[in-house]
């Protein structure tokens, strides 16, 4: 079926009518009818993920002349395996971040247990005391969560809220740190890393590696000072 699929889509897109593809191929017109709806639908949703079921249902109407429920919009997305989700957010990567990050994900895919250990990965997140007006489904398909076309780029968040941070290495974690300001690097410094990470260096010794992001506190110059010391 995938065959006819690709070739009634060429056909259509040429020019020719479905009478017309329906007397060559062979299949009764209201097979090619539905066919043809079902790779409109599945083009429309993936192209436009962010559109709702009822500007897809517009859109549609618009189309094909007739009225097309929401309902039936998500019933016919949901039968292609398209199901609407909220996307990641996630840090704007330049090509150079993504490179770098390739490079040492290669350079360390040999590791032992052992010296992974000795890695602490940390992050942070801020959740909001206030309602996230931008909030916003996209149709997407299951596993494909962290694909990019499903993911929103942030580069910090707006309002009142919490800040979490925590760190964690092989069979272990910090604390969780909570604090109701936004992070600076004096208190990345003082808190975080003075409070926290220092405690797994001093134990793990010189193999210990810290990882963090390229978050602007991160960065500052005291807390690269205070890291090389």
């Amino acid at each position: 079926m995938s065959f006819y699929v690709v070739e009634l889509s060429e056909k259509l897109e040429g020019g020719r009518t479905q009478l017309e593809v329906s007397k060559e191929l062979g299949i009764a017109q209201s097979v090619i009818s539905r066919l043809w709806q079902r790779l409109q639908d599945d083009v429309t949703a993936k192209r436009n993920r962010r559109s709702t079921a009822s500007d897809l249902s517009r859109q549609l109407s618009s189309a094909t002349g007739r009225t097309v429920s929401r309902q039936t919009v998500y019933r016919r997305l949901g039968h292609i395996g398209l199901y609407a989700r909220r996307p990641v957010r996630c840090v704007p990567l330049t090509a150079t971040h993504c490179r770098l990050r390739l490079s040492w994900s290669r350079e360390h895919a040999l590791w032992t247990p052992q010296q992974w250990s000795c890695v602490m990965f940390s992050d942070e997140s801020r959740f909001s005391l206030q309602s996230d007006s931008r909030r916003t489904l996209i149709w997407r398909a299951p596993d494909t969560r962290y694909h990019q076309e499903n993911t929103i780029e942030r580069h910090r968040y707006g309002g009142e809220g919490w800040l979490v941070w925590g760190g964690i290495v092989l069979g272990s974690r910090t604390d969780l740190h909570v604090q109701s300001v936004t992070m600076a690097g004096h208190i990345y410094r003082d808190v975080i890393l003075e409070q926290h990470v220092r405690l797994f260096r001093g134990t793990m010794g010189a193999e210990f590696l810290f990882m963090d992001d390229n978050a602007r506190p991160h960065r500052a110059n005291i807390v690269d000072e205070c890291l090389q010391s």
